[in-house]
């Protein structure tokens, strides 16, 4: 079987659509058209299902880019890195939301860097957790870091560590409400202050309202930020209200910064998980860097 068209066809499997398959590949539509009919002739069966919108891959074609993925990947490893040279050093590739990425994962990986002759060059890209599934799926990722769990098997998930969120202001707004209003009211008394968030739909505050108050928040975000370390940063100069992970805003809690104007008996959690390709914890610097992750997040409770 032509390894050309395998490579092809776990770029289709990877990406769903012949379309980012070419750009990936850096060919033509038409060409990785023909290249997937060649492989289903040879095999006589049909590897996708052809839609509106990209293809889904039938049974044999998941079965198929199962077997091969990872052998196809461990190929383009030794292809990178070479067989002779020992100076290079293997690069991981690392991807996850922007704020956890920096402040845990990050952090944690950078031993793993220096160590002699078994180290490994990092490299780190932020995004939303569909942006980092989808990256890593492509093969443009060697591990992600996601608070959704992928669905399929074509990426396995491992749960890393759960963040607690927080709903925190500065303190003038807690001061100026008062604790016992805050115990009698809930969010009624919260329904005056302003909200800073990281998206106009309110993804944090919305998931703690829900989850705590079983209702919706009633003001709209007044600051927008896309990143949750300038929402503290905007939170801890008094712009109002947020709902933060506790991991980013225990620090200025502990300074007296931010205060939490509520402490639920049960606090809203988020899990994150550690994804990769299925198959691909065969290469050792994946492994590595997958088995020191899991190790730290048990010290980031």
């Amino acid at each position: 079987m032509d390894l050309a068209l395998l490579r092809t066809f776990v770029t289709v499997h990877r990406a769903g659509s012949f379309t980012r398959a070419a750009a990936l590949l850096g060919l033509s539509q038409p060409a990785v058209t023909s290249q997937i009919r060649t492989l289903e002739r040879q095999l006589g069966r049909p590897l996708f299902l052809r839609q509106a919108r990209g293809v889904t891959p039938t049974t044999i074609g998941d079965e198929l880019a199962h077997k091969a993925a990872p052998h196809l990947d461990a190929l383009v490893e030794i292809a990178e890195t070479g067989l002779d040279d020992e100076s290079s050093l293997r690069s991981l590739h690392l991807a996850g939301p922007p704020e956890f990425t920096a402040e845990r994962a990050l952090p944690a990986l950078t031993a793993l860097t220096s160590e002699d002759g078994q180290g490994f060059a990092l490299r780190a890209s932020f995004g939303n957790a569909e942006e980092v599934l989808e990256g890593l799926a492509a093969g443009h990722h060697d591990l992600a870091i996601s608070t959704a769990r992928p669905r399929g098997a074509l990426l396995t998930a491992t749960p890393l560590c759960d963040e607690e969120h927080v709903l925190v202001a500065a303190p003038r707004w807690a001061d100026g409400i008062g604790a016992g209003v805050l115990r009698s009211k809930g969010a009624h008394a919260l329904e005056d202050i302003p909200v800073v968030e990281v998206h106009e739909s309110l993804p944090f505050v919305s998931r703690y309202w829900a989850s705590v108050y079983d209702s919706r928040p009633a003001a709209p975000g007044t600051v927008i930020v896309p990143d949750l370390r300038a929402v503290l940063a905007c939170t801890t100069a008094g712009a109002g209200l947020a709902v933060l992970p506790r991991y980013l805003c225990s620090t200025a809690l502990e300074r007296g910064h931010v205060v939490a104007l509520h402490e639920p008996p049960v606090p809203p959690l988020r899990t994150y998980f550690l994804v990769v390709r299925t198959g691909t914890l065969a290469m050792s610097h994946i492994a590595r860097a997958h088995e020191w992750l899991l190790r730290a997040a048990s010290d980031w409770a």
